[in-house]
């Protein structure tokens, strides 16, 4: 296996979990055109495959996520980005199911993206890796499920960003998917979702140390930049409600403001911290890749402006989930796909549920959304003819 850099130096050997080498044979030809292989994925399984595998959920992780959904994170020491849906006796659970996340492609947590060594010319790939789009990903995640040797996905999930990759793989693989639950998504990114990302681009693209993408062939890290991406975005994840709930007005260690420009407030170290952790363990460039290729995901563009035709005679099980206090991907941009797939006469569930904590209360404690998926489940397992889930 050719050589990749695929996590920083700063905890090398530690590993990604499982890897695949993918298009040796035939290469993953990208929707920009270029022809992709020799590539990796990292991915990471929990449970155990039934016999007739057929109990698979795939789980696509959101825009800074990873394959780590549960458990200790090799790589950052933390806890999984899902822990109160993966699990024995949790709604995905693994005395049940087969849960599979991989690295999405342009990711940084092994599969391969700008920051893996091009192996024409022995350097990181920077700014001259191919643009990638959520359909990109979606094909290399089939490919390793082909080398995995399962046909048949019992429910593929996914919040935010893995939610525009469950749509997907309904519309591109309706046929391999029996069930799909996209959580906090939309059928393609609004203005102001794109204008959000840019401004996170813009601010690593004119940190000094980006050096036009090579920042890691001269040893630097563009910190500032991506610190200022990640904590724009991250105001964006939370509502007003659960802002103030938090930190209202509160001071940071001091019972007065300082009449300076240092982090007077608890809310701007919070910000301030949630960039600098960040630098730590994502990748600048992957970044710029990720935001980009949400940014492109446009389902309706994709058929002339009609969405219920990407969904015509898809025999794929739908459940749609949104929160009320999500205003990045607000019920609206739900109720759009819902609607699409009624006209398509696809089947399909709504709900929309009562949280003020933002586009990030898919990944916390919502006892509301893990009895939807339970039920979801359920009904599901009882028109599953690919085996036993």
């Amino acid at each position: 296996m050719r050589s990749t850099q695929r996590y920083d130096e700063a905890v090398a050997g530690v590993g990604v979990g499982h890897t695949a080498e993918l298009g040796l044979d035939a290469p993953l030809t990208l929707d920009c055109g270029v022809d992709l292989g020799p590539f990796a994925v990292a991915y990471q399984t929990y449970g155990e495959l039934n016999e007739d595998r057929s109990n698979l959920i795939l789980v696509c992780h959101a825009l800074t996520g990873d394959q780590f959904v549960t458990g200790a994170n090799p790589i950052t020491g933390k806890e999984g980005w899902w822990p109160f849906m993966v699990g024995p006796g949790l709604p995905f659970d693994t005395d049940r199911y087969f849960v599979v996340c991989a690295n999405v492609l342009g990711g940084c947590m092994g599969t391969e993206g700008p920051k893996s060594v091009n192996p024409r010319t022995g350097k990181p790939y920077g700014l001259s890796f191919p643009v990638i789009t959520i359909k990109d990903m979606v094909r290399a995640q089939a490919m390793l499920l082909d080398r995995l040797g399962i046909e048949k996905i019992f429910c593929v999930c996914g919040g935010s960003m893995g939610g525009m990759q469950a749509l997907q793989w309904a519309v591109t693989y309706p046929e391999r998917v029996h069930a799909a639950i996209p959580i906090g998504s939309a059928a393609h990114h609004t203005a102001q979702n794109i204008a959000l990302h840019e401004v996170g681009r813009q601010a690593i693209m004119g940190d000094a140390d980006w050096r036009d993408g090579d920042y890691v062939s001269h040893g630097a890290i563009p910190r500032t930049g991506l610190s200022v991406a990640r904590m724009a975005a991250h105001i964006s994840y939370l509502s007003e409600a659960a802002m103030h709930r938090k930190f209202g007005r509160q001071l940071q260690d001091r019972n007065s403001v300082s009449y300076g420009f240092g982090a007077d407030f608890q809310v701007e170290s919070y910000l301030r911290h949630q960039g600098t952790v960040f630098v730590e363990r994502f990748d600048a460039n992957s970044y710029l890749y990720l935001t980009r290729a949400m940014d492109y995901f446009d389902l309706v563009k994709e058929y002339d402006g009609v969405l219920a035709d990407a969904f015509e005679g898809c025999p794929t099980r739908f459940c749609l989930i949104s929160f009320t206090g999500d205003w990045l991907f607000p019920t609206p941009e739900s109720r759009k796909i819902v609607h699409a797939l009624n006209a398509a006469a696809a089947n399909v569930s709504f709900v929309e549920i009562d949280s003020d904590k933002g586009h990030d209360a898919f990944l916390l404690d919502e006892p509301e959304m893990f009895e939807t998926i339970r039920g979801f489940l359920m009904g599901a397992a009882e028109h599953w003819s690919g085996g036993t889930p």
